[in-house]
């Protein structure tokens, strides 16, 4: 009789996620029929196969002509100073440095890790309704070189994007810095219902091909209660070069939308997400960035940091490794205005493994009055997230940190 019980109870979430997700458009905002266009409107973009750094950026600033330039941040770096609470404890403490980003380490015994949602432009131009932006802003032809300032500004070993819609474009670009990536479509992206969309939208990661040798990829549909959703994760084992060391990365883009549905979806979302990583990192460590649509109240992020087989901690929250440093996450990713309202939430995340990597920095974010009364996008800063980047050294690492 219990077991009928169990089952009648798991009955009408299962079946109202069928109803809403196995359909022909699951996902879609619109019942408009597909418009299955090519990645092709980055045909004009025409560049050498390498250029300095410098070089791209000047570019970027040639084409962007008069526009204001990227809101600017810095980054907290963790030292070796300690400070007392009100209970009596010393803890390591995070301090700020100046506004002048400067160049990754070149050390193999850390990483960069840039994650950002950049904006997928035909959701951000036509269907998101950002009603304090200028149009202008949203034009294509300007927002892919903020895009790349934005990445390229911070010299990030690794990348994940979500809501990629260009990725030609980032591949041919973001390959004169020597980069390689891959990029893995939702399978019914809501791009595809937009008038004059690029193709679909989906997950990219990309890497340093000086710094890693890559293994292996893998891809996914998460799925929900053994049923597949519309949204992905894509995996990447590399090595380092100079020491062989290995490393899985991972990056998904979970369900949006508010309610108490939602959040439980998101959450089987993150146990799928959990068992991919799991089953195809091998022992190495792990990061896992994503755009997770989730506060961290909700039980996704819970879920996340409670893997007792990856071991996971948030990079921004602190150094510590469990749920209770949701209290410590930053108070926005994304600071947005659409027609129902302002929009600031967490839900960007960089989970890591605690016992094989340690965080050394990661970036701020910019202030309400730096961003600006409009929020985002805006002409200085090209999505309606903001990135994270963070600094990760290697625990195994035989160099001495100073």
């Amino acid at each position: 009789m219990s077991s009928v019980v169990c089952n009648r109870a798991l009955w009408t979430p299962v079946k109202t996620f069928q109803r809403l997700f196995r359909v022909p458009r699951m996902g879609s905002f619109t019942s408009a029929p597909k418009i299955l266009n090519e990645d092709t409107q980055d045909a004009d973009v025409v560049l050498p196969t390498s250029l300095s750094r410098d070089e791209l950026l000047q570019h970027c600033h040639q084409q962007l002509e008069n526009l204001p330039s990227l809101v600017k941040r810095s980054f907290r770096r963790l030292v070796q100073q300690f400070g007392d609470t009100a209970d009596g404890l010393r803890v390591l403490q995070w301090n700020v440095l100046s506004r002048v980003c400067g160049e990754a380490t070149s050390s193999p015994y850390h990483i960069r890790v840039l994650q950002w949602n950049l904006l997928s432009q035909a959701l951000g131009q036509m269907n998101d309704n950002f009603v304090c932006c200028p149009d202008a802003a949203l034009e294509w032809r300007f927002r892919r070189y903020h895009i790349i300032e934005e990445i390229v500004e911070y010299c990030p070993d690794i990348v994940c994007l979500q809501e990629v819609d260009h990725f030609n474009f980032l591949k041919t670009v973001l390959g004169t810095q020597g980069y390689n990536g891959m990029f893995f479509p939702k399978p019914d992206s809501p791009c595809l219902y937009i008038k004059g969309n690029n193709g679909p939208d989906g997950c990219a990661i990309f890497f340093r091909e000086e710094k890693f040798e890559l293994l292996k990829t893998e891809t996914r549909v998460l799925e929900v209660w053994r049923v597949q959703s519309n949204q992905v994760a894509v995996i990447m084992l590399l090595r380092v070069r100079e020491t062989d060391q290995e490393l899985c990365v991972a990056t998904t883009h979970l369900k949006a939308r508010n309610g108490a549905l939602l959040s439980t979806l998101r959450n089987e979302q993150g146990k799928d997400l959990l068992d991919f990583v799991t089953a195809h990192s091998g022992g190495r460590p792990v990061i896992i960035c994503g755009d997770f649509n989730a506060e961290p109240s909700e039980p996704v992020y819970v879920t996340l940091l409670g893997c007792q087989a990856l071991r996971l901690g948030s990079a921004y929250a602190s150094t510590g490794d469990g749920p209770e440093d949701a209290l410590r996450e930053p108070p926005y990713t994304t600071w947005k205005i659409r027609e129902e309202g302002e929009v600031c939430h967490t839900i960007d995340y960089v989970f890591y493994s605690t016992d094989g990597l340690a965080v050394e920095a990661v970036l701020d974010f910019p202030t309400g009055e730096e961003i600006g009364e409009g929020r985002v996008p805006s002409f200085s800063y090209p999505s309606d997230h903001f990135s994270l980047v963070c600094d990760f050294r290697f625990k195994n690492a035989s160099e001495v940190v100073s």
